[in-house]
């Protein structure tokens, strides 16, 4: 079945009037290539347009530089877990299943879902539901590719429905912006809200991780939007990566991490920036990210300090516990290759943004993550131009496309 983004709403929130045109809507950078991005009128409205280094404004839109060499378009090499197109069975008991291909996320895990020949980008779920009901090993899957939520609730109800006729898929998991990028489109949808409660259970819980970056993304709407997901069922934690010029500040970092709790979020996560293309600029150094997460941690209150530092390294998910005296060492909280051990140490000079070398089974170095930067991308540089198209805006339209257009040399 063919799935579109959503846009099932029929009218938007009278809270949330039409976007403001921001007087600096243009801009020039250079990238390897050009996915489709999409902005709502509501974080639009977030952006300070007077300060060119606002945090939101620098989350979502193009700035000069957005390319380097030492990148991937997946630095966890995600396609080499797809087993059926549209599903990735990524470590013996979790799946993602992609069932989006529209993408507002500058760090989206899953970029090259969104580039022209992609072959998950037709985002047919049977293929996928059919391989997870013939792995009884899955039970947990994520909703993902783009953001699950972007989907159409009737479109998502036909997948939830499939996954719980599955009696070993028991969590059901979202990465999504949706409750701070576009909140209305979770208190407002009664379906949605409906949804989750028919299937969110205490034996089979329907998860929400959300990716909220900065203080200021907790508004009214979006604390309204969390609660609605809390009483309907949903378990919903906090995924946050530390980015450079963002949030890489321990008293913003630790006022965050305090704030969660109190919207009813819990801090599951930080997590370390891929350079990767369009982020590179935003990747701090590893022992830098280490300290700074460390010092927001014992700065913050509560619950803060339960939230891990996390790799989403190609050989699995790992926690960075500590970067002491030129070393790394990191924790598998999932690895893709059940042989290595749970606990790695491995070289990490200043200024180190990624861990290029693992240690392999026997404990000796290995060269896989470096030959697989070897590998990186690297075609030819195109200049672009971006704009927001408020062209095209009505009073009834949720979405703004960022339109990218390339320059001829």
């Amino acid at each position: 079945m063919m799935q579109q983004p959503f846009h099932d709403q029929d009218k938007r929130s009278s809270a949330v009037p039409p976007v403001m045109r921001p007087d600096q809507p243009r801009g020039r950078a250079r990238t390897a290539s050009a996915p489709s991005l999409y902005a709502s009128d509501y974080y639009l409205r977030l952006i300070q347009w007077n300060d060119p280094h606002d945090p939101i404004r620098l989350l979502l839109l193009p700035v000069a530089g957005e390319s380097h060499e030492y990148v991937r378009w997946d630095a966890s090499d995600g396609d080499a877990s797809d087993m059926a197109d549209g599903c990735r069975h990524h470590h013996p008991s979790s799946a993602t299943l992609y069932v989006s291909n529209a993408c507002y996320c500058r760090y989206c895990f899953g970029k090259r879902l969104f580039r022209d020949g992609a072959r998950e980008s037709c985002l047919e779920t049977e293929p996928g539901l059919a391989y997870i009901a013939a792995h009884p090993e899955i039970s947990h899957v994520t909703l993902g590719g783009g953001d699950g939520l972007m989907l159409e609730t009737s479109a998502l109800r036909h997948v939830i429905e499939r996954l719980r006729s599955m009696p070993h898929v028991k969590v059901i998991r979202f990465g999504s912006m949706m409750p701070v990028f576009q909140p209305m489109r979770i208190y407002e949808d009664e379906a949605l809200l409906e949804l989750i409660r028919s299937y969110s259970s205490p034996e089979r819980k329907i998860h929400i991780s959300v990716q909220i970056h900065h203080p200021r993304e907790l508004t009214p709407e979006a604390l309204q939007a969390i609660r609605s997901l809390r009483e309907a069922g949903a378990t919903v934690v906090s995924q946050t990566p530390i980015w450079k010029g963002v949030n890489d500040d321990a008293g913003l970092l630790s006022e965050l991490l305090d704030r969660l709790p109190l919207a009813g979020v819990l801090p599951y996560s930080l997590f370390v920036v891929k350079p990767q293309p369009d982020r590179h600029h935003f990747a701090l150094p590893l022992a830098d990210a280490y300290r700074l997460a460390e010092q927001a941690k014992r700065q913050s209150t509560g619950l803060g300090k339960r939230a891990r530092l996390s790799m989403y390294h190609a050989s699995g998910k790992m926690e960075l516990l500590a970067v002491e005296n030129g070393r790394a060492y990191l924790k598998y909280h999932q690895s893709r290759e059940q042989h290595l051990p749970s606990f790695v140490s491995v070289a990490c000079a200043p200024g180190q943004l990624w861990i290029d070398e693992l240690p392999a089974g026997n404990g000796e170095p290995g060269d896989r993550e470096r030959a697989l930067f070897d590998q990186t991308d690297r075609n030819a540089l195109d200049e672009i131009d971006f704009e927001i198209d408020f062209g095209s805006h009505d009073d009834d339209a949720e979405y703004v496309r960022i339109r990218t257009h390339f320059i001829p040399d």
